[in-house]
């Protein structure tokens, strides 16, 4: 048995022709042969020496040794002789195994970049701080750099400016100064003792319009009973009479002025209104027929009766509740127009005082049944009749044009227009003039033009006339 000094290579690749006995890479050994005892472990070979001088190449060549012949010859290795490796068995076959399904490759994993040590930076040494550089002297002043040109300016509209709100503010005033009370409601109407006298609100404002004919209507609480927080105690009304899909009705226009002594006259004030357009109203036919035909007399008489029903309706009332009839006292002053514009007569029926101008081409007529020409003195008729002591009426017939004006109110104006030119004057510019007819907000601020010493409650229903 011999050994040869062979490459690894040339021993896996070439065929085995003997075993050895013991090795147990040859399998286990036949059964009754002695088992060669294990090997002691081997010491780890240690590197020779190495000469500094390397040696001398051969002439011809690197030389082969222990090769076989036909192999070329590699160099010698410098280290230790290689132990040979011996052959396995082959071993039996394997069953077959079931294919294993791909794997997902890893990504790749990137490794940092090492950086040798030689290549670092060292580090700088530190050098102490040198003496401070002494400023050198100054230098010319650098020019301004020219001013970079200005991109055109896009042009920006104008906002336009908000109006201010529009507010009326207090009403005006005649002479120097306004009178001393405030121009509006202040303290409130306590419901003791009087719950009724509570509830008459301050100010009342109404209108209406049909064909040609246009109203306006305000009441509105005087300064003296304001301050003295009393019950306004005018009334109006407006109401249309008669069918109201007909042409044959009548357009009723009323003012009361509550008798200032009678201490409920602002509950009379307001039942005349009501009981006047109730009563009135079963009698529209007859009424609309008389007026048509200029029948005065008749009209006299529907009229009166009706005005009768109204007193006995005040007394009952007063009656019923304990109190005494003439609590109630009331004036009244109704206006009844035909809504046929063809018929111009209408008629006026009168209890007590108030009054009933005319506006035509701007002139004041302050009594359409008087002088034209008179402005009227101003004086109050402190023992007017007045309703329910007062059972009987005065009856007129007043004619009108296209573009009068006609005024329907209670003292609180009528004595204002008549002993004040101030008053006079603003209403016949606001009011006349062949301007429109105002609006409601304006009609209401209008009518409390303030002057000194007309404190009273103050009605007005005016009728605006256009053409047909």
């Amino acid at each position: 048995m011999h050994q040869e000094t062979t490459d690894p290579a040339d021993r896996r690749a070439a065929p085995y022709d003997h075993q050895h006995p013991h090795d147990p890479a040859y399998g286990p050994p036949p059964p009754g042969e002695p088992t060669a005892p294990p090997a002691p472990p081997e010491e780890p070979p240690t590197a020779p020496e190495q000469s500094p001088e390397p040696a001398p190449a051969h002439p011809s060549g690197p030389v082969a040794t222990g090769h076989r012949a036909g192999r070329h010859a590699e160099p010698a290795p410098t280290g230790p002789p290689v132990r040979p490796v011996p052959l396995a068995r082959a071993a039996p076959a394997a069953p077959p195994v079931p294919p294993t399904p791909p794997v997902p490759p890893t990504p790749a994993v990137v490794a940092a970049e090492f950086v040798p040590r030689a290549t670092r930076m060292p580090p700088m040494p530190f050098l102490p701080p040198g003496p401070p550089t002494p400023p050198g002297p100054p230098g010319p002043p650098a020019a301004p750099a020219p001013p970079a040109p200005a991109e055109p300016a896009t042009p920006v509209p104008p906002v336009p400016p908000v109006p201010p709100v529009a507010t009326l503010g207090d009403p005006l005033f005649s002479g120097s100064r306004p009178p001393l009370y405030v121009p509006h409601p202040v303290p409130p109407s306590a419901a003791r003792p009087d719950v009724e006298a509570a509830a008459v609100p301050d100010t009342v404002l109404d209108g209406a319009a049909y064909g040609p004919l246009t109203v306006r209507a305000a009441s509105v609480r005087g300064d003296a009973h304001r301050y003295h927080a009393e019950p306004r105690q005018d009334s109006l009304c407006v109401a249309r009479l008669g069918d109201p899909d007909g042409t044959a009705g009548l357009l009723l226009l009323a003012v009361a002025d509550g008798v200032g002594s009678a201490v409920r006259s602002h509950l009379g004030s307001a039942l005349v209104c009501r009981e006047t357009v109730r009563l009135l109203d079963e009698y529209a036919e007859e009424l609309s027929e008389c007026l048509r035909a200029g029948n005065e007399r008749s009209l006299n008489g529907l009229v009166n009766s009706a005005v009768g029903r109204i007193a006995d309706r005040l007394v009952r009332t007063a009656e019923e509740a304990g109190h005494r009839p003439g609590d109630y006292a009331t004036t009244l002053r109704v206006l009844l127009v035909p809504l046929d514009p063809a018929v111009r007569g209408r008629l006026l029926l009168t209890v007590g005082d108030g009054g009933t101008a005319l506006l035509r081409d701007g002139v004041w007529q302050l009594d359409v049944l008087g002088d034209a020409q008179r402005p009227g003195t101003g004086i109050i008729d402190t023992g007017t009749p007045a309703l329910p002591s007062t059972r009987h009426a005065e009856v007129d017939l007043v004619t009108t044009l296209p573009g009068d004006l006609l005024v329907l109110s209670t003292d609180g104006l009528s004595t204002l227009l008549a002993g004040d030119g101030g008053s006079r004057d603003f209403l016949g510019r606001a009011w006349g003039g062949g301007a429109p007819p105002p609006g409601l907000a304006d009609f209401l601020w209008q009518l409390q033009y303030r002057v000194k010493s007309y404190d009273d409650d103050r009605t007005a229903v005016c009728l605006w006339e256009a053409d047909a």
